[in-house]
């Protein structure tokens, strides 16, 4: 079997207008019975167990007093409207341990990667001001929250806890709760944000138990909250970063909190790296602390503000905010089929065509929800001088991780050093 690899060194970029949702696949869930689903839970439960492409669950306008669990990689669950299209549920942490459901313990239940929840009110709904009630819980991995409202009066009301691998994006959210109500363990991106604490603790907290880079940052959010609550806390190893955030006069003076009992040692987790807490431009309505002074002095080599970016939170590992056309890495041909590979797992939509510069049609027969897609044609490929160009001129191939904007294939490929 021959085979030529083609590497990429410039790409001529005809890129296709973003869409709202991408390529993906799109059902609807109506409390008036006018979509495909009147239930939420109901949508989910109908997809395959094992999802290899995108999958957008549109909301329509409505309060669903339901527990929602997802289980399948891939899902993007939007609200037709945020104030309007509210995810409801009363569930105290407690009660749930001493009956415990198939569904988990939140409102809404993340046991997959790639989740992404948009436009969207969830909120837990029992009226306890303290005591652990999710509004979110989830041990997935890149997820997204987009333009949401997430509301408990208890403790934890975000709870992403994969603390092995976890990264989580968050933009343009207003989030509320008591006792460390937003608890990442993992890595953590959060911006243009407000937080609301109804207690006087600890509104944010943050866990770095297994990797030394793990990190919460906070960029341009804003506090707000009960007399004397204060900002942060953590029990294990932590890393905060806090860029032009805004404090209320109500914030108490009281710096990044190490939780540490010294009457029992052994109940203390591992602390090996010390304070990490970093400030940059914060402020205060009624005059600035100095535990919260600009301290770049300390902050680690080589790291900046405007280095802080969210694909350097998550290590370069994942980059959610990235729209620049997805390109295969390599390009096979094996006689009548080209072998487009990428870096990442991609799909395909509408039955994609690619041409050559002489017209040859080769169509997608294999490969969405994998890194390699194929496509055949009628026309055996020459083996002298292969296919310098190919243009997408039908249907689309985009990639499956979760990003705010879809990421697509460019329409028009060159290609101009070859490799045999």
């Amino acid at each position: 079997m021959r085979c030529k690899l083609i590497t990429f060194i410039s790409i001529i970029l005809v890129i296709f207008q973003n869409t709202a949702y991408g390529t993906a696949t799109q059902i609807q869930v109506a409390k008036d019975g006018s979509g495909d689903f009147t239930s939420i839970q109901k949508a989910i439960e109908s997809l395959p167990i094992f999802c290899y492409e995108r999958i957008v669950i549109f909301v329509k306008e409505g309060v669903y007093n339901e527990k929602i669990r997802i289980d399948r990689d891939y899902i993007t669950l939007v609200g037709e409207n945020r104030e309007n299209t509210r995810i409801e549920f009363n569930q105290l942490r407690d009660d749930w341990n001493k009956n415990p459901d198939a569904i988990g313990p939140a409102v809404v239940n993340i046991f997959a990667d790639d989740v992404i929840l948009k436009n969207l009110t969830i909120e837990n709904t029992q009226l306890q001001v303290g005591p652990h009630a999710f509004a979110i819980y989830g041990t997935g991995t890149r997820t997204i929250l987009k333009n949401c409202s997430v509301k408990s009066k208890g403790g934890d009301t975000v709870s992403l806890w994969n603390y092995k691998h976890g990264m989580y994006y968050h933009d343009s959210c207003y989030f509320e709760g008591a006792v460390d109500f937003v608890c990442p363990r993992g890595w953590c991106y959060i911006s243009n944000s407000t937080f609301f604490e109804y207690k006087n603790t600890a509104a944010i907290w943050h866990a770095a138990p297994v990797d030394q880079d793990q990190k919460m940052v906070l960029q341009n959010c804003d506090f707000q909250g009960a007399d004397s609550f204060y900002l942060a806390r953590h029990h294990y190893d932590a890393q905060f970063y806090f860029i032009n955030c805004r404090f209320p006069a109500l914030m108490r003076n009281k710096s990044i909190e190490h939780v540490f009992d010294p009457e029992h040692p052994e109940k203390n987790r591992p602390y090996l790296y010390g304070d990490r807490y970093y400030y940059y431009k914060c402020s205060r309505s009624a005059g600035n602390y100095d535990w919260f002074a600009d301290n770049l002095q300390v902050w680690p080599k080589n790291t900046f503000p405007q280095t802080v970016t969210p694909e350097w939170t998550f290590d370069g590992k994942w980059n959610p905010v990235d729209t620049f056309p997805i390109t295969p890495v390599k390009i096979t041909f094996e006689k009548n089929s080209i072998h487009l590979w990428f870096n990442e797992p991609v799909m395909q939509k509408d039955t994609p065509e690619i041409n050559s510069p002489q017209g040859e049609k080769y169509i997608y027969e294999s490969g969405s929800g994998s890194n390699r897609i194929t496509f055949t044609g009628k026309h055996t490929l020459p083996s002298a001088e292969p296919i310098q160009t190919l243009f997408l001129v039908k249907g689309e191939v985009s990639a499956i991780s979760a990003r705010v904007r879809p990421k697509r294939m460019a329409t028009t490929l060159y290609m101009p050093i070859i490799e045999k």
